[in-house]
């Protein structure tokens, strides 16, 4: 973070300090909520939350060099005392991304929200430093941290946003108000929670909504090729960038092309010019997540060229998102158990079929989260579509929602031992030992809270992969 006394901390939250012999000590070093991670001249974020009260490490961390607590009451090590912690955090992460002058970048969508992030971010680093979500901490509490995160020498701050309701991302962007606003995409994805696409499309066209307008710089860029994205331009007064492959596109792909590796190439047509782009991502969905992260750099001053070796060379920066690993026999697994939604999934399933031609291909699947209502039917889909490609075996992991997943695969034409459901994720361990063969590509996507990630680190565990893009 940039260098603040703790009186101005104060100033700016509206606190009182508390046993703070001099305030005119300076915070220089993290923001933080984990008490582990506190370094000399840290602030401590004391958040009481269901199982841990953060102002319990309160003295252990100013011990370990934190220079204050940022607390709901005294603590009796110095601290900054505030009625409401994470609103006091906000207006920190306000102040702050006001001070800077970067260039702030916020992005919001259905599905594809990391992937895109971490390329962007790839991108835009050859330009200038640049400051961006790790993971996916999106939400009130991680994207202030990580906003508080950039130092003077911070260009691009690339920040993405998620939502649960309407109002939440018009909330964080009163947080860190963005110059350019990005939305990918209007799919399914905690559908149940919204009550249905139109109100997640509402939800996500906050983020245009809260943009400057054009003559102040404010960029809204949007996916032609989904109509209920592309209707957002209505809700702006930003300036519209479109990009997809609609040939209205300003930021297009042409010859799109998926190797015999799952990855895909394609031409990359700029306002300012063309460049070809073979990426190292798996997937042809990644082409979208690319296009995105183009035209967000061509609008920051890239050059066609730039942009196409900045995505050529893009690898993933998060965990568990198509994370290949090649096995010494043979073996691929591809790991994308960090979430799933409707979308995502087909996409994964996609990208198995083309990376497992002319091999044994395995879809391990379990629930999809936050469906509400089109929980049976989405499920049902998924199955089917592993059918309609032809994946060699689909082992559905779980309760209600496997059963599912494999009823759509049978009523699909799915007969014999070509499905199975397992209980449970050691169920699919020992199914797996013991009918993989080499050369046989494993795919391994649920929601987060299946825990499937464990699936595919027991297949790597012990055999001296190597991770092919990560």
């Amino acid at each position: 973070m940039i260098a603040l006394s703790l009186a101005e901390i104060a100033s700016v939250v509206g606190g009182q300090t508390h046993d703070i012999p001099d305030p005119s000590v300076q915070v220089t070093g993290r923001v933080v909520r984990d008490s582990r991670e506190v370094e000399p001249g840290s602030l401590f974020v004391a958040f009481v939350g269901e199982r841990v009260d953060g102002h319990d490490f309160a003295a252990s961390v100013v011990e370990a060099g934190a220079a204050a607590v940022l607390a709901s009451r005294p603590v009796g090590v110095p601290a900054i005392v505030v009625d409401d912690v994470q609103t006091a955090l906000g207006a920190l992460a306000r102040h702050v991304v006001e001070r800077l002058g970067a260039t702030l970048v916020a992005l919001t969508g259905s599905a594809g929200k990391t992937s895109t992030k971490d390329l962007i971010a790839q991108v835009l680093q050859r330009k200038a430093p640049t400051v961006f979500t790790p993971g996916s901490l999106n939400n009130e509490i991680g994207l202030p941290l990580t906003a508080l995160s950039a130092t003077e020498e911070t260009r691009f701050l690339v920040l993405e946003m998620g939502a649960r309701g309407i109002g939440h991302i018009r909330y964080l962007t009163g947080l860190t108000p963005p110059k350019v606003g990005l939305v990918l995409n209007v799919g399914t994805a905690h559908i149940g929670e919204f009550g249905g696409r139109e109100q997640i499309a509402q939800a996500k066209g906050e983020l245009v909504e809260g943009l400057p307008p054009a003559d102040a710089g404010g960029v809204a860029i949007l996916n032609a090729d989904d109509p209920l994205v592309r209707a957002m331009a209505s809700r702006t007064k930003a300036r519209v960038i479109l990009f997809g492959e609609s040939g209205e596109a300003d930021v297009r792909a042409e010859n799109v092309t998926l190797m015999e590796s799952g990855q895909p190439s394609f031409s990359l047509h700029t306002p300012s010019g063309c460049s070809d782009v073979t990426m190292r991502l798996y997937g042809e969905h990644h082409v979208s997540n690319a296009l995105a992260a183009a035209a967000v750099a061509h609008e920051l001053g890239m050059s066609a060229d730039e942009i196409a070796t900045a995505l050529s060379e893009a690898g993933s920066l998060s965990r568990w998102r198509m994370e290949v690993t090649e096995r010494p026999d043979g073996v691929t697994v591809v790991n994308d158990a960090y979430n799933a939604n409707p979308e995502s999934m087909r996409a994964a399933l996609r990208a198995l079929a083309a990376m497992g031609k002319g091999r044994r291909t395995w879809a391990v699947l379990g629930q999809m989260a936050e469906l509400g209502d089109e929980a049976l039917a989405e499920h049902d889909a998924v199955g089917r579509l592993a059918v309609r490609l032809n994946v060699g075996k689909l082992v559905a992991v779980g309760g209600r929602e496997a059963s599912w997943l494999q009823l759509g695969a049978y009523n699909e034409g799915s007969w014999g031992e070509e499905s199975v459901h397992v209980s449970d994720t050691q169920a699919a361990i020992d199914l797996l030992r013991s009918q993989l063969r080499p050369g046989d590509v494993v795919l391994v996507k649920a929601s987060r809270s299946v825990g499937l990630e464990r699936v595919a680190e027991a297949l790597v565990e012990g055999t001296e992969g190597e991770v092919a893009v990560r």
